[in-house]
């Protein structure tokens, strides 16, 4: 009996001192992110990578080059508890306003996008993988190139969207953030789709995986919306906050996470379903809690996603030193070097082969709709081109679930895609993301604050403030003239009775008094 209790107490304590050491990486990391808050070449991301590439290092030595890892990675953990805070901040937190306003947009770029881009990945990497000496691929491992593509279609944009100003730059930033999500989602679902397929029935399944992939896409968002919409009924029915303002943070925190659940239960995507719920909540759920409230679920909402995000790069940091991946690829050096030269090549003009011509044809849209004053502008186009360079947590996880078993893989070709992914995701991240910074300040004169405007934004409400006044005293007179004159020619220029009016006017008068917001009428604003 008490050697079973030793026993016990000697594995508990195995499992509690990697999490410990974690925890207190972790802790680092925000300190020195803190630390170099004003350096004009890192950011938090860059942060977290170097500061794991660091700790590998160290217990490297320390174990004798066993092993580089804390704990180890597995791709459930990251789908099913660090994805889902992450997304539905991301949809709690945006701008509704901007977002549906240039939605159009946004669809073709985090849609449309990553088709293109995933068909350049694929077909390239399947041309020019025998010729770099990377051979031996089956069936179902050519299956697997189309999974590359989405792989390394996925986007993260955080680099690019800590430097841009939103109130300075609303059309840049509301398209960056927006195809930053819709193209992590529409990644998620295309390669869900595509594990689908079956190898030995491959002629003709173009279109189940069209058929498929609009499935999921429709069927996820409704689900969100619906999701978000029952917690607000519930809230707005009830008054949670006249007896605990705990119970309807947690009733909010609750549902959302249900719905991603639900989403993975049914096979659906839960990263659309939970970004949606978000959006919802954020819409109505938030005008039927207590004040105490909105301010909490702001703040706990945009911890939980942070810290989920600092682990993600943190592990990617001590991935890239993992020995023993390393040592299963049996490529030479010189075809390593090849292959991941050829991955960031497909990566760079896949990208511009949807940017540059979907942005034209979106200005040839506003031109039509006589919104010349929102076009992209040839700037605008690099700076979102450079925005989904960087490759990020979706893509590390989507490789772990395509090429690994729980973070463990004994197969050579497996363990080369894995550390052509790390080495990509490092790359794109230390290398791009250094740049972003001086880019966007070079592209960009006037955006050159700090960080002043993003922290009055987190300050904000995540509701619309469609009451902001034309003059501000917080900021300058340049920002105040700009302000003016949009608003002024958007009041003179813009027809009266568009779509949005339309919505505002079913909103106000049906959606708001079941499910909860402001009682005036916006619908003018």
């Amino acid at each position: 009996m008490i050697n079973n209790l030793l026993i016990n107490f000697a594995h508990e304590h195995k499992k509690v001192v990697p999490i410990s050491l974690f925890v207190a990486v972790l802790c680092l990391c925000l300190v020195i992110g803190h630390l170099l808050e004003e350096n004009r070449w890192v950011n938090e991301s860059i942060v977290a990578i170097l500061v794991g590439c660091i700790a590998g290092s160290i217990l490297l030595l320390v174990t004798k080059g066993k092993s580089s890892h804390i704990l180890t990675f597995d791709e459930e953990l990251f789908f099913i508890y660090l994805l889902p805070p992450i997304i539905f901040n991301a949809g709690f937190q945006v701008k509704k306003k901007q977002f549906f306003h240039n939605f159009l947009t946004i669809m073709m770029f985090g849609v449309i996008g990553v088709f293109i881009s995933t068909s350049i990945i694929t077909g390239g990497s399947w041309w020019l993988f025998p010729k770099l000496n990377f051979l031996g691929l089956s069936a179902r491992d050519y299956l697997g190139e189309i999974a590359i593509g989405t792989i390394f279609s996925s986007t993260d944009t955080v680099c690019t969207l800590q430097v841009l100003h939103q109130d300075e730059t609303p059309l840049l930033y509301s398209i960056v953030f927006g195809e930053g999500v819709v193209n992590d989602a529409t990644s998620v679902v295309l390669f869900n789709a595509v594990q689908k397929l079956d190898v030995s029935r491959l002629s003709g399944r173009a279109f189940r995986v069209l058929g498929d992939f609009l499935y999921l896409f429709s069927s996820s968002t409704a689900l969100g919306v619906l999701t978000g919409l029952l917690t607000a009924y519930i809230l707005k029915a009830l008054s949670f906050g006249r007896h605990s303002s705990v119970r309807e943070i947690s009733l909010m925190m609750l549902m959302a996470y249900l719905s991603y659940m639900l989403a993975e239960l049914l096979e659906l995507s839960g990263i659309l379903t939970v970004f949606f719920c978000g959006i919802l909540m954020s819409h109505y759920a938030w005008h039927n809690v207590t004040e105490i409230s909105r301010i909490t679920t702001r703040h706990v909402f945009a911890t939980i996603s942070f810290i989920a995000e600092t682990f993600i790069f943190l592990y990617v940091g001590m991935d890239a030193l993992d020995i023993e991946k390393w040592r299963m690829t049996k490529l030479s050096s010189g075809s390593l070097m090849g292959i991941y030269g050829c991955l960031i090549l497909l990566i760079l003009v896949g990208r511009a082969a949807f940017v540059f011509p979907l942005s034209a044809f979106a200005n040839s849209m506003m031109s039509r709709r006589a919104e010349s004053g929102s076009s992209i502008t040839f700037k605008h186009q690099i700076i979102i081109w450079w925005a989904g360079l960087m490759r990020g947590a979706v893509s590390i996880a989507l490789a772990f679930k395509q090429f690994t078993f729980s973070g463990v893989t004994s197969d050579p070709v497996n363990a080369t895609m894995i550390t052509n992914t790390i080495i990509v995701v490092l790359f794109t991240t230390l290398v791009f993301g250094f740049l972003t910074k001086p880019l966007i300040r070079y592209m960009l004169p006037h955006n050159n604050g700090t960080r002043r405007n993003t922290n009055h934004e987190a300050a904000g409400t995540p509701g619309e403030d469609l009451n902001l006044p034309l003059l501000s005293f917080e900021e300058s007179a340049a920002t105040n003239i700009s302000r003016a004159k949009e608003s002024l020619s958007m009041f003179i220029g813009s027809p009266a009775y568009t779509i949005h009016h339309y919505w505002r006017k079913f909103d106000d008068a049906y959606m708001r008094p079941l499910f909860g917001g402001p009682h005036h009428n916006r619908s003018r604003c």
